[in-house]
């Protein structure tokens, strides 16, 4: 087997080998870990090496230090990247193309979830096969505050875990729930106090080094093919309404107020 790097393209993204586990960690703790373009397109790139890598058996992601896994975009970069309407076109690929990576890696994926995980934060997670978080985490799904669209395939992704009840609970609030409730309906696996989340991740990572590799991306890519979706599925009307939750006023509405930190006022338009 070549040697294959793990350098990431990007200080905000750090990422190493670990026996046969590759760690991901999302590294902008000045910004809760919230997300920027260059912590976007560095995914795809670690993934594409490890799909390629026999010594991978499981991918974690975390988020460095202990107040966020991911805290949603970096808003340093809002106004920039999503306000034109070609540069939503631009971002919304680019946070597909990584989820997606995510979600279609043949190999086993693991949240390692600390403080909290807020909208892109939850994406991440979900996207992954497993989710493991702490006491202290904090979790939410703030699109309905913004006015921004939420892909079909985030909703997707959401509703096929915890169900359409909660999905619908969480979304159309956009509250904030704590790791026994995330728990609860699903949206975690297991939930530990912060001091044991390492001795829980290594339960993980022990298996996944353990257990035959050959029969879990099997069984990982039945269950895909279990999930997929209805071919009289209107992708088309996906993509047109969440278009217009982007070109509308109370998208930059949203947009505006979240920059302001105020609360926003919605019209519908």
């Amino acid at each position: 087997m070549p040697d294959i790097p793990y350098q990431s393209p990007t200080d905000r993204v750090q990422s190493w080998l670990e026996d046969s586990t590759l760690h991901i960690r999302f590294n902008n703790p000045a910004r809760h870990n919230a997300l920027s373009v260059d912590m976007w397109e560095a995914v795809p790139l670690l993934l594409a090496r490890a799909e390629a890598d026999d010594r991978v058996r499981l991918v974690v992601f975390s988020g460095a230090g202990e107040k966020a896994f991911v805290s949603g975009a970096d808003i340093s970069q809002f106004e920039d990247m999503r306000a034109a309407r070609e540069a939503v076109t631009r971002y919304e690929q680019m946070a597909e193309t990584a989820l997606m990576g995510i979600l279609d890696f043949s190999k086993p994926t693991l949240s390692c979830i600390r403080g909290f995980c807020i909208g892109g934060g939850v994406n991440v997670a979900i996207s992954c096969d497993i989710r493991i978080a702490s006491t202290d985490s904090v979790f939410s799904i703030p699109a309905a505050r913004l006015g921004l669209g939420y892909r079909y395939s985030a909703m997707k992704n959401l509703v096929d875990l915890v169900g359409p009840g909660a999905a619908k609970d969480l979304f159309f609030t956009a509250r904030k729930v704590d790791a026994q409730e995330a728990k609860s309906i699903g949206l975690v696996s297991r939930v530990c106090e912060p001091s044991q989340l390492p001795a829980l991740l290594a339960e993980y990572t022990t298996a996944m080094a353990d257990n035959a590799p050959l029969t879990i991306r099997a069984g990982k890519a039945i269950m895909a093919q279990v999930l997929r979706p209805s071919p009289e599925l209107d992708m088309a009307l996906c993509q047109q309404l969440i278009r217009g939750c982007f070109d509308s006023a109370d998208y930059a509405e949203g947009r505006k107020a979240f920059m302001e930190k105020r609360k926003p006022v919605f019209t519908g338009r």
